[in-house]
């Protein structure tokens, strides 16, 4: 199970300028039969159902000098790689048994069109070998989710692209794709008919995506919102611009300053109710949320600008998420 011709010489293609762009920097392939290069590994498969996350941008250069792609045993990666598990794939730990790569990444500072020729390289093919991987020797065939954030999501839409069209058995498998923090366009599905985007909460084999913004974003200033874009509302998972409130959330997640979540006196996640409310602008292609402090949550920054709720797109709508994973593996199995 391998990349397609025409996709391996633009990934290689990509790699080379990224290896310009990176000094002396070596990237030889990985070895994911390694344990090490797992963030989650589960010595068993206890439930029916898997779910294969990738971490969203978990680290960035200490000096302008250094590479724009990070090493795979990269400290800081490896440290905050952990921090966002646990805000974001945990919400699927009740439905599957937990996957998840290390994969080199992208710095955030080249611009956003570069960035995105970088991903498509050395950090898709990586989270390829891993999937590949992965099928090959821990799936069993199993049903999955594919679960990821940010720049994860850059990368799972290439790999959406590109494997599942070459691997039509392996998508029949897909539960769904929870593909959030990144934008799922009308032209990449026009580009991609195996692929659909979810139209309700109930539909399998779909794509889930969304971004959320405050209602007074900066137009512009928010570079995983791309023309086109395509969003789902994470609590009514509807596609319409009806509002749902705080009170239909069914629990949010905080976060403390350093990006891990904040729990309760026993270690426990702390659930907060009446939080985040959520409604789908179509013309913008994101959703928005109106009922938190964007001053204290969203001020923006060098990359982000103010209102964009990116690091809170996981957080806002936790249990939701995991109540609509629950539900969605259901119907994927009634209907086998």
């Amino acid at each position: 199970m391998k990349l397609g011709y025409r996709r391996l010489v633009f990934a290689l293609f990509v790699i080379i300028f990224s290896l310009g762009a990176c000094g002396s920097a070596r990237y030889d392939s990985i070895d994911y039969s390694r344990p090490e290069h797992w963030l989650s590994l589960p010595s068993s498969a206890t439930k029916g159902v898997d779910v294969f996350y990738l971490y969203p941008t978990s680290w960035q250069k200490v000096n302008a000098s250094d590479p724009s792609i990070c090493e795979i045993n990269n400290p800081s990666m490896l440290y905050n790689s952990v921090l966002a598990f646990n805000r974001q794939a945990t919400a699927f730990e009740p439905v599957g048994n937990i996957y998840a790569p290390y994969y080199r990444q992208v710095d955030l500072s080249p611009t956003p069109e570069v960035r995105t020729q970088l991903t498509a390289g050395i950090p898709t093919s990586d989270s390829v070998a891993a999937f590949d991987y992965y099928l090959d020797h821990y799936n069993n065939g199993r049903p999955f989710i594919l679960a990821a954030h940010s720049q994860g999501s850059d990368v799972l839409v290439n790999l959406l692209a590109g494997y599942m069209k070459e691997h039509p058995v392996v998508q029949q498998r897909m539960i769904a794709a929870y593909v959030i923090g990144y934008s799922v366009t009308t032209s990449y599905l026009a580009d991609n008919p195996h692929l659909k985007f979810a139209e309700g909460p109930d539909d399998t084999g779909v794509i889930i995506s969304y971004n959320t913004e405050a209602p007074d974003t900066v137009a512009g200033t928010n570079p995983v919102v791309l023309p086109g874009a395509l969003a789902i509302n994470p609590i009514t998972w509807t596609r319409g611009e009806t509002v749902a409130t705080a009170s239909q959330n069914l629990g949010s997640i905080r976060l403390n300053p350093d990006g891990s979540v904040v729990r309760d006196a026993q270690g426990n996640i702390l659930k907060v109710m009446n939080y985040a409310d959520a409604q789908v602008d179509l013309a913008r292609g994101v959703v928005i949320c109106t009922t938190t402090d964007e001053n204290k949550l969203a001020p923006g920054n060098a990359t982000f600008g103010r209102g964009v709720y990116h690091s809170f797109d996981i957080p806002f709508y936790y249990y939701n998420i995991r109540a609509n994973a629950a539900n969605r593996v259901e119907k994927y199995l009634n209907k086998q």
